[in-house]
């Protein structure tokens, strides 16, 4: 029950009132009451972390049916890989942070007692700067898992669906039953794009439309114009995310540019792809504030990693290491890829840091049989169900998976086994979870 708001160091008092409604709106928490309606509004547009010290409902909610994402699976029953294990089933970057990240993220290790908020804020202002927006259009997180979940919550409910690709990333519609809200799946196109014209056919009630281009799994881009027809062409109020996680893989465009133009559109950035920051957590939310708001309202106030704040700030000025690890990633890939070809394997032409390849049989059975090999690869997605994803990984680990694959595929699956164990089962990307 909430006992208070603040504003500007006053009170308004709603004792016993229980809140139907909580959301932020610039750096003030906006509660409306069943009776009193308390509605306290923003001195300045400047978002403040502080003000999510009053944790909303939704996030509360979050909390009690635990809710996870991504890194924070359950892996209770995981004992980590085994020894030399190729792990290139979770879309990582086997290069790891670049060396100014490192050093960055070391010398602030010992000063890790301390939140250090302002480093945040410079992280924001520097993207802001570089996509040339204003800094209340940038806020970070842990992770771009995190906004994902906390958008669902804040854009869709029972009478404003929540609209997706098939196959797509499934992140967002496992926050879908708590809120009640309908899953709309649509088909790619044969290109392997989000079809958003069926998207718009297939759900006129959405609440939020969730493109990921480059796509996971396929890898394939959805052209900056199919996104400008999809926001054009969308139901009032509703509202398209882009989750740019691979954007900078691929020769596509970002849609940052429909940000600025004050669109109803949301990006979602990653430090964990080209920049191989997966396990230190940092992603980027762009929006205009007033989204900004309604998805931070859903998620409370959390500090951020400083070594995860300043190794992302040290990648940005790095002007080389974007296209250096763009370069590296697409031969990999593509030698990767010719070599299916020559050995009469098909695959989807990617655009991102893995890839989708048709095993001709179960996928099932071929991830198993690979991780005999002590090679673990990706999982299934129904709607493709003969066909495995494939991180990249580095040049020797490709050789292992090639040699390791033709084993499995022709049957010998001599030499390095797994124990006997119970059959695993794993998450949205790779991560074991209890059998």
């Amino acid at each position: 029950m909430l006992q208070a708001a603040w504003n500007g160091g006053k009170q308004d008092g709603c004792s016993g009132h229980p809140p139907e409604r909580r959301r932020c709106e610039g750096d003030q928490t906006v509660v409306t009451c069943t009776k009193s309606g308390v509605n306290l509004m923003p001195s300045n547009s400047i978002f403040s972390r502080r003000s999510f010290m009053q944790i909303s409902a939704a996030a509360s909610a979050m909390a009690a049916f635990k809710i996870v994402h991504e890194p924070m699976a359950v892996r209770a029953a995981w004992q980590g890989y085994p020894s030399g294990a190729v792990r290139i089933d979770s879309n990582e970057n086997p290069l790891g942070p670049s060396a100014t990240a490192r050093e960055a993220a070391s010398a602030i290790v010992a000063d890790g007692g301390r939140y250090d908020d302002d480093l945040t804020g410079k992280l924001e202002a520097l993207v802001a700067g570089q996509y040339e927006l204003k800094p209340d259009y940038v806020h970070a997180y842990a992770g771009s898992s995190s906004p994902l979940s906390y958008a669902v919550f804040a854009l869709t409910s029972a009478k404003k669906s929540y609209v997706t690709a098939d196959p797509g990333y499934e992140l967002g519609m496992m926050a879908c039953p708590f809120s009640g809200t309908r899953v709309v799946k649509v088909p790619l196109t044969k290109t392997y794009a989000h079809d958003v014209k069926a998207m718009l056919a297939q759900a006129p009630d959405a609440g939020l439309f969730y493109v990921c281009t480059p796509n996971n799994p396929t890898g394939t881009m959805t052209s900056h114009s199919e996104i400008e027809y999809l926001v054009e062409h969308k139901p009032k109020g509703s509202v398209v995310m882009v989750d740019e996680a691979y954007i900078h893989f691929s020769d596509g465009t970002s849609v940052i540019d429909l940000v600025k133009a004050n669109k109803d559109v949301i990006v979602l950035l990653t430090f964990s792809k080209i920049y191989g920051m997966a396990g230190l957590r940092c992603g980027l939310v762009i929006a205009r504030p007033d989204l900004q708001t309604k998805i931070a309202g859903h998620g409370g106030w959390s500090a951020m990693p400083t070594t995860a704040v300043v190794a992302a700030t040290a990648s940005l000025q790095d002007a080389q290491l974007v296209p250096e690890r763009k370069r590296i990633n697409t031969e990999i890939r593509e030698q990767a890829c010719q070599w299916l070809a020559s050995n009469g394997y098909s695959y989807v032409p990617s655009q991102a840091n893995h890839f989708m390849m048709d095993v001709k049989r179960p996928a099932k059975e071929v991830i198993d049989a690979m991780q005999k090999q002590n090679v673990f690869i990706g999982r299934v997605w129904p709607a493709m169900p003969t066909s495995v994803r494939i991180s990249v990984g580095t040049p020797a680990e490709m050789e292992q998976f090639q040699a390791a694959f033709l084993r499995v595929m022709n049957g010998r699956t001599v030499g390095w086994s797994l124990p006997e164990a119970k059959p695993r089962r794993r998450n949205l990307d790779g991560f074991v979870l209890p059998a």
